[in-house]
């Protein structure tokens, strides 16, 4: 590369880690995994910088990347036989509202199997439609939808409800 596409790839990264370390963060729930992932992610967009530079949205590119990279990495032996833990807390952590809610909203995100997890960053924390959801992940629309609505459901069966329910018509009270 000459010197020039370097530097727009420099510029670009400077800008960017930032938003794909909290996006592989969310994935990984770790951050040591999530800047070995980031790290892999700008790896291969430097290998395809042309390619990247002249897509018309350079962050969904990149989100796409990382989230293949993430997924491929999941399906890997190693990821299965191997589980990190990190122990230290993280200096970076941002001060929540409701810290227990945090921590119990990331436990719960993390208990979801990869893909679902990944349909969830991206439809809900990355505000993408399904469509850019299904193209970052190479699936169609109802897969995103399904694994939404499985992922949701799980999500609400793990995280305890604020305030019970009402009771439906005609239920015995």
């Amino acid at each position: 590369m000459t010197d020039q596409p370097d530097q727009a790839y420099r510029e670009y990264v400077t800008d960017r880690q930032p938003m794909l370390r909290r996006l592989a963060y969310l994935l990984c729930q770790n951050w040591h995994s999530a800047d070995d992932l980031v790290q892999n992610t700008l790896v291969k967009l430097y290998l395809r910088w042309e390619r990247v530079a002249a897509a018309t949205d350079r962050d969904a590119y990149a989100r796409t990347v990382l989230v293949r990279v993430f997924l491929s990495e999941r399906r890997t032996s190693w990821a299965r036989r191997v589980v990190l833990i990190d122990s230290a807390q993280d200096s970076t952590a941002v001060n929540d509202p409701d810290p227990a809610a945090a921590v119990a909203v990331r436990t719960a995100l993390a208990g979801l199997p990869p893909r679902q997890r990944a349909v969830i960053v991206l439809r809900f924390y990355s505000d993408l439609s399904v469509d850019q959801t299904a193209e970052a992940l190479n699936c169609s629309a109802g897969t995103v939808k399904s694994q939404t609505s499985r992922a949701l459901a799980a999500l609400r069966r793990a995280l305890p409800d604020e305030e019970p329910a009402a009771p439906h018509r005609g239920a015995p009270r």
